[in-house]
């Protein structure tokens, strides 16, 4: 069983916005990284996202950017928090997963954003982190489209 999953849907920008959305931190703070966001999306970065609903900052490795077409990123799978409150997992124990995200062209000035996410260990924990992540991805588009077609922040307030 392979973990992997793949969210999609319209927005009512076109690509370039849709696009510089994701990869402009400031803007990706405006409507996502309830806790900021620091670093460009550019090939070879690593960039830092913090969420409110999340302890800490993390790293966030940015592979590939195809400017209006594709976003490649990879970081640490989460699978549950670790075995004691506030230590760190065993060295060994943590691997990355990769994100792909995707925009399209759609129906005029829309954008089709695809974000799929694969590489988690094939175990009830990994399986639980994908499940997490689906809900997160297919929650970020929502919120994306709010902010963009509307000005609307959707995280405002939803973890504190």
């Amino acid at each position: 069983m392979d973990l992997k999953f793949k969210v999609s849907g319209r927005i009512a920008k076109p690509v370039s916005e849709v696009f510089e959305a994701v990869a402009d931190p400031k803007q990706l703070s405006g409507y996502f990284t309830t806790g900021g966001a620091k670093g460009r999306l550019e090939t070879g970065a690593t960039v830092m996202w913090d969420f409110h609903d999340f302890p800490g900052a993390f790293p966030v490795n940015v592979v590939e950017v195809e400017k209006d077409k594709k976003i490649v990123l990879k970081w640490d799978a989460y699978e549950g928090p670790p075995p004691e409150p506030g230590k760190p997992l065993p060295e060994g124990t943590t691997y990355q997963t990769t994100v792909t995200m995707t925009f399209e062209p759609a129906d005029g000035d829309r954008t089709l954003v695809t974000i799929s996410e694969e590489g988690w260990r094939e175990t009830p924990k990994g399986l639980q982190g994908s499940y997490g992540n689906c809900q997160g991805w297919s929650q970020m588009m929502c919120c994306m489209k709010a902010y963009l077609e509307h000005g609307i922040n959707l995280r405002e307030g939803f973890y504190k």
